[in-house]
């Protein structure tokens, strides 16, 4: 069994996929920024980590041990329209979902490079590929992150490393619920707030994303991609066929 590493583990899909490894017999190293959201967990380490500072990782990874996975799911989400969408949330945005996960990557793979094996696994989204309105700064930032990760599979495939981007669709974890907004009361873009819902389309658990990270993780030959759920291979289809002359939308918008 491996030794896997995941970070943002406090609840949702990462402590979903901290259960479902333990589970299947592997060590787990659960982390989150709040390591006592992780004391009920059944895993081996629980450590604070904060993917965002350099001095968290460094310390984290030379206490892990050996760490064969990395699975990459710290991250956070606002809405907002792009036209008055805070800048600084955006960046807080790259600094957690883009930067952090390659700050963690760039730390554990030195090992798996000298070893001649391991595996990266980001936790994207649909919003890798497809934008959706008013949430447009966390899919650039899951975009960004898509890129670093397929540049990260082309220049380690060769010492052994094995990269995958897991890309549910919209996931019943409550992080939508929770993401903050930035509207004012008679803004225009609020009759794209409201259709959200129906944009980000049927949803699947945290449960079905963990198993979808856990079959990756244990398949000898993972995909570069793989989409969680109907409606995430449904959407990602269609944007494949979609023509680059306009912007493409999953389902119609209605102003």
């Amino acid at each position: 069994m491996s030794s896997v590493l995941i970070t943002g583990a406090s609840r949702g899909i990462g402590r979903a996929i901290a259960v479902e490894l333990a589970g299947r017999g592997h060590r787990v190293i659960a982390t989150a920024r709040n390591p006592e959201h992780l004391a009920d967990l059944p895993v081996a380490l629980k450590l604070r980590l904060d993917v965002t500072d350099q001095a968290s990782v460094d310390e984290v990874v030379a206490g892990a041990g050996q760490v064969d996975v990395l699975v990459s799911n710290a991250g956070t989400t606002v809405r907002a329209p792009l036209e008055s969408v805070p800048l600084g949330e955006v960046e807080s945005l790259f600094q957690l979902n883009t930067f952090g996960a390659l700050r963690v990557a760039q730390a554990v793979l030195p090992g798996m490079r000298e070893r001649g094996d391991g595996r990266l696994v980001f936790v994207s989204s649909v919003q890798g590929r497809v934008v959706l309105p008013i949430i447009a700064p966390y899919g650039a930032s899951k975009w960004a992150l898509e890129a670093i990760a397929e540049g990260l599979a082309l220049e380690t495939g060769h010492f052994g490393v094995k990269v995958s981007i897991v890309q549910p669709g919209a996931v019943s974890s409550g992080g939508a619920e929770r993401a903050k907004s930035f509207f004012t009361d008679d803004d225009p873009y609020l009759p794209l707030l409201r259709q959200v819902p129906a944009l980000r389309g049927e949803s699947v658990t945290p449960e079905e994303v963990a198993a979808a990270v856990a079959d990756t993780i244990e398949h000898p030959a993972p995909p570069l991609r793989v989409p969680v759920g109907a409606p995430a291979a449904k959407a990602l289809e269609a944007r494949k066929k979609a023509s680059d002359e306009e912007p493409f939308l999953p389902v119609q918008i209605d102003w």
